[in-house]
């Protein structure tokens, strides 16, 4: 079966497929398992407009059986996602199961994505952020399962009342969406769990 031109034109994938997709989920683990801490991705891929941790995310959890949407910033990368992952492109945010955001302070609010259900809180929709700035020093306070304490992040670029949208979706726990932060090669998660304030 021939390569389609336009598949010719479009960024590469992983060059070590197995070796690559393994770092980025073990990165995506451990971001989301201790929320706060900033986790360089090892071997990203160049995937404008998509970052290269969004990039990796995606080669790494989207495959042909998840609906992804993009918001206008990121709709350049439908074809390369189509070709790389086959996933279906959906119009709608509450279709998806992924979400690649370029531009975070435009998005839709978190409540216009699929938060699940009480019987499957599992199928809800996670978000890939590319944020201006990212640090494990910041003004977001974070607590919860996986955080000694207390932890801060500093994420630059999020919508102005993203503390407040993020307390709503906090407490429909165990429905709710899960996010990744990022920031060129670097990435931090925030689990449902997480609490946070400002």
């Amino acid at each position: 079966m021939g390569v389609s031109p336009e598949a010719t034109d479009l960024a590469p994938g992983f060059a070590e497929p197995v070796r690559q997709s393994q770092q980025a989920f073990r990165a995506a683990l451990d971001a989301l398992s201790y929320p706060g801490r900033v986790v360089t991705v090892p071997g990203c891929v160049a995937a404008p407009p998509l970052g290269p941790a969004q990039a990796a995310l995606a080669l790494t959890l989207v495959d042909f059986e998840t609906p992804v949407w993009l918001d206008e910033a990121a709709a350049g990368a439908a074809a390369w996602l189509r070709f790389h992952c086959g996933c279906p492109i959906v119009e709608a945010s509450a279709a998806a199961r992924f979400a690649f955001v370029a531009a975070p302070d435009a998005m839709p609010p978190l409540t216009a994505f699929d938060a699940g259900s009480d019987e499957y809180p599992d199928r809800s929709a996670t978000l890939v952020l590319a944020v201006r700035g990212l640090s494990a020093t910041g003004d977001l306070r974070l607590t919860g399962p996986g955080i000694p304490d207390e932890a801060s992040l500093g994420a630059e670029g999020l919508p102005s009342d993203f503390d407040g949208q993020w307390r709503q979706n906090r407490d429909l726990f165990p429905r709710g969406i899960d996010l990744f932060l990022t920031e060129g090669d670097r990435l931090a998660g925030l689990p449902r769990t997480v609490r946070m304030r400002s």
